[in-house]
Order: structure tokens, then C-alpha cells, then sequence
């Protein structure tokens, strides 16, 4: 377990339109909400489906996807608030055990996971003690669940190990894996460019510049927490891997 430290000081740069930042945080997290509402309706119905209902089991399952997808786009929206320090959204580094928090994220993709038949391997020491923002990384997390969900065949793999002194957070899928574009956009980002992401067509993952944001609010030690993609792992498709000082 690593020393306590604290969270990184951030430049305020709402100073000059607080009203604005605030109205805008604000609606980000109502939306939320409401989606979240929306979600969880999904998945009551998705949970008590009856055999009457299995031909309507694939479409529910996608309107689920999609709707945690645009609760992932909310809460990357509200991880910017964090990062320029709005008061009622700050950045709270805390010490977390991995156990309590690869359970809420379990919890959050359990009916999405199950109704699509997708087998979830775990590999944590549930005991581990880290430093970081629960809320964001809990976000990071569904998100790059989510996008495994969407892209594996059957089969997820979540390994969170300390290695050199840094939390890694691993999600291992066995599906065709990241194409080229996206592994270079990565690598972009682990080396700390940002060009690796077109805003206009989201063809590099726009998910994966927000990703990068957050590892790098993340500072300990002279270290900064990083983000990166690569092809093959446990099951040899997609793994996206966080990396946290």
C-alpha cells in the first residue's frame, strides 16, 4: 500500500464564469439521472423477463448498452468538472479497497452482462488498498466494461495487480481486438499527445481522450497515472489498461 497523499491541486480555471460552470454541471448530473432511472428500468425488466419475453431479450439488452453508453458520456462530462475543480463536483483523492470497488462496478454491468450471455473472470486481491477518486475511476471502469460488452464474444476478464509501484487495472476481452487506428491513438495518449483523437468522427475513441484525463488528474510520487490499449492478454483480444500511481 502506497503513502497517503493527497489530490492534486487544480488550476481554477471557472474563476470566470462560476454561474456558467455551475448551470452546466448541474444539467449533466440531472441528465444522469435521469438516465440512470431509465437504466435501471432496463434492467428490472431485463431481470424478471419470462420466457413470453425472450424474443425482446437482444433488443433490451441494446437499449441498455446504449443507454449506460450515454451515462458513460455524462459522467466523462462531469470527470472535466472535476478536473477544473468545480466546487460541487472536486477531485477527492481517498484511500479505496479494490474489493468494495470492483463489487459496485460488478453491480452495475451484472443484468447487461447476463443478458448477453457474457462470461465475467475476475483476478483482485479484493483486500488492496489504493488512492484515487472512487467516482471517476468507478466510471472508467463501467466504461471500458461497457465497450467490451459491445465488442467480445463472450468472454471478460478484470485483473487489478500492483506492479512497479503503480495500481494497473486491467479489462481483457476475447474479441477481434483493437483495430490500428485505435492502438495508435493509445499510444499517442500513453506518450502524452493528444492528436490521436478526431473530435468531428470519434474514430480513435473519444472515450479514450476522457480515460487519458482522468489517469492523468492522478499524481503521486513524481508519477502520473496513464492510460493504454494493446491486442492479445489472458483471452487474446482487446485489453485496455489503466495504470494508477
Amino acid at each position: 500500500m502506497p503513502p497517503a497523499k493527497g489530490p492534486a491541486m487544480m488550476e481554477d480555471d471557472h474563476s470566470s464564469h462560476p454561474d456558467l460552470f455551475m448551470f452546466l454541471a448541474s444539467t449533466a448530473h440531472d441528465m444522469k439521472n435521469s438516465v440512470s432511472v431509465l437504466s435501471g428500468t432496463l434492467e428490472s425488466l431485463l431481470g424478471k423477463a419470462d420466457p413470453a419475453m425472450q424474443e425482446a431479450v437482444p433488443q433490451m439488452a441494446h437499449m441498455l448498452y446504449q443507454t449506460k453508453r450515454l451515462n458513460d458520456n455524462l459522467i466523462q462530462l462531469l470527470a472535466l468538472y472535476k478536473q477544473v475543480g468545480t466546487p460541487a463536483y472536486p477531485f477527492e483523492v481517498q484511500p479505496q479497497e479494490v474489493g468494495q470497488l470492483v463489487q459496485q462496478v460488478i453491480s452495475a454491468e451484472r443484468v447487461l452482462l447476463q443478458s448477453k450471455g457474457i462470461q465475467l473472470a475476475l483476478d483482485v486481491d479484493p483486500q488492496q488498498i489504493w488512492y484515487f477518486d472512487e467516482d471517476l475511476i468507478i466510471g472508467l471502469l463501467c466504461h471500458a466494461l461497457n465497450n467490451a460488452i459491445n465488442y467480445t464474444q463472450d468472454k471478460i476478464r478484470l485483473a487489478i495487480a500492483e506492479e512497479d509501484g503503480y495500481l494497473v487495472l486491467r479489462v481483457e476481452d476475447n474479441g477481434r481486438g483493437y483495430p490500428p487506428a485505435m492502438l495508435a491513438a493509445g499510444q499517442a495518449m500513453l506518450s502524452g499527445q493528444r492528436s490521436g483523437v478526431n473530435f468531428r468522427t470519434n474514430s480513435t475513441g473519444l472515450g479514450l481522450f476522457f480515460a487519458s484525463e482522468v489517469a492523468r488528474m492522478h499524481r503521486a510520487h513524481g508519477r502520473t497515472g496513464s492510460v493504454s490499449l494493446e491486442n492479445g492478454g489472458a483471452y487474446g483480444g482487446g485489453c485496455f489498461i489503466l495504470r494508477l500511481p
